[in-house]
């Protein structure tokens, strides 16, 4: 019999509008044993079944739902979650193979992130419940998507904040290399060297849509790491396309990538900081007619908000200054605590500042693979923008 977790008095609403995360200051009192990990039913303080969920009493995210009902068998709660999430991927994106397969508290599997790289599987796991039940979630990925490598290639920040293990697992096969198609484009994907699980497939729309205007121009792709969205302006038929990261690794990646692609355009490569790069470049004068900057998150948390917003404002004013008149700025945040108009008031800002004027022409989240729940912010975080520069 599983423990039953019972919340204190009006502490349901903002669950039973669609949140799926209990708070530990949200609990009344815990029934029956449980231990870290383990799956608990969970009640309103009247007595009111609310839904199944794991456990975590070290975690401020204590419950973290499940299901609605009641869960008889995790290994089919795994396996219909699981195969749901590939049918909606595949009726997205039928001609792919990669992209993200399960997006945490999206597809209702909280605390879990697969990426699919053809037939290698990359997890990030973030909650003790999953962690716990890992072996149950390979068995499906093998079972039933012929999984020929799953490993987990995790952050350990959110890894301590739910009080897991910091290293890495192969689960089944090895971590080898994959090359991989966003449908248009192929990428080699370094997962023992690359960032997050290896790729962001929650700019892949979005570096689609930037060939509609990256024909004959002039293009930087800044904080480029794999190179997308200049590789994406070079298949448009882009005049040259400048690749801009600080690590070198990256950018032989980027331009490994290039190579791979039989992209003929003008292109340069250029390993440095950007902020110091584009320093560089407003000196020269420099400009270019699309400027495309995909930062990493500046704002962790709450707490670094307020220097977040700066550094925002700062690289926004500089790419500015180095659009051509009459180009674009592409331009996006990662940062959840930054939301969209905090970070559409940041751009302005910026373009008042580098006295330069701006039309926003397009705004869009992640992917389509990445999809969000109504009743939940946290599944919405990536803020993506271009802008024509007057």
């Amino acid at each position: 019999m599983l423990a039953q977790v019972y919340l204190r008095k009006n502490e349901e609403h903002r669950l039973k509008h669609g949140h799926l995360w209990v708070f530990s200051n949200e609990i009344g009192k815990l029934e029956g044993e449980a231990q870290n990990g383990d799956m608990v039913e969970l009640f309103d303080s009247r007595n009111n079944f609310l839904g199944t969920g794991f456990y975590n009493k070290n975690s401020l995210i204590a419950v973290r739902l499940l299901s609605r009902s009641k869960i008889e068998n995790l290994e089919d709660f795994f396996e219909g979650g699981i195969k749901r999430a590939y049918e909606l991927r595949k009726s997205l994106y039928p001609r792919r193979e990669s992209f993200r397969l399960v997006f945490s508290e999206s597809d209702f599997m909280p605390g879990l992130i697969i990426d699919k790289y053809n037939n290698t599987y990359v997890l990030q796991v973030y909650s003790f419940g999953m962690q716990k039940n890992i072996e149950k979630i390979v068995s499906v990925l093998k079972s039933g998507l012929g999984a020929e490598n799953v490993f987990s290639k995790n952050e350990s920040y959110f890894r301590r904040l739910e009080g897991l293990e910091e290293e890495d697992t192969v689960y089944l096969g090895s971590n080898k290399s994959e090359v991989i198609s966003d449908g248009q484009v192929n990428y080699r994907i370094d997962f023992e060297g690359g960032h997050k699980t290896g790729f962001y497939f929650d700019q892949a729309d979005n570096r689609s849509f930037i060939e509609r205007f990256s024909e004959g121009k002039t293009v930087i792709d800044a904080f480029c790491n794999s190179g997308g969205f200049g590789l994406h302006a070079a298949r448009a038929g882009a005049k040259s396309v400048t690749f801009l990261d600080s690590s070198q690794a990256e950018i032989e990646n980027a331009k490994g990538n290039f190579q791979m692609n039989k992209m003929t355009q003008k292109a340069e490569f250029i390993a440095g900081d950007v902020f110091d790069v584009f320093t560089g470049m407003l000196n020269e004068k420099r400009k270019f007619e699309v400027v495309m900057i995909d930062p990493p998150a500046f704002a962790k948390n709450k707490k670094s908000l307020p220097m977040a917003q700066k550094g925002y404002e700062k690289l926004n004013r500089m790419a500015l200054g180095l659009v051509e008149e009459g180009g674009y700025l592409v331009t996006s945040s990662c940062s959840y605590h930054l939301n969209r108009d905090s970070f559409i008031q940041i751009i302005n800002t910026a373009a008042q500042k580098a006295g330069r004027q701006v039309q926003l022409i397009h705004f869009n989240g992640a992917s389509l693979d990445h999809p969000r729940l109504p009743a939940m912010e946290e599944t919405s975080y990536l803020k993506f923008a271009v802008l024509k520069v007057i």
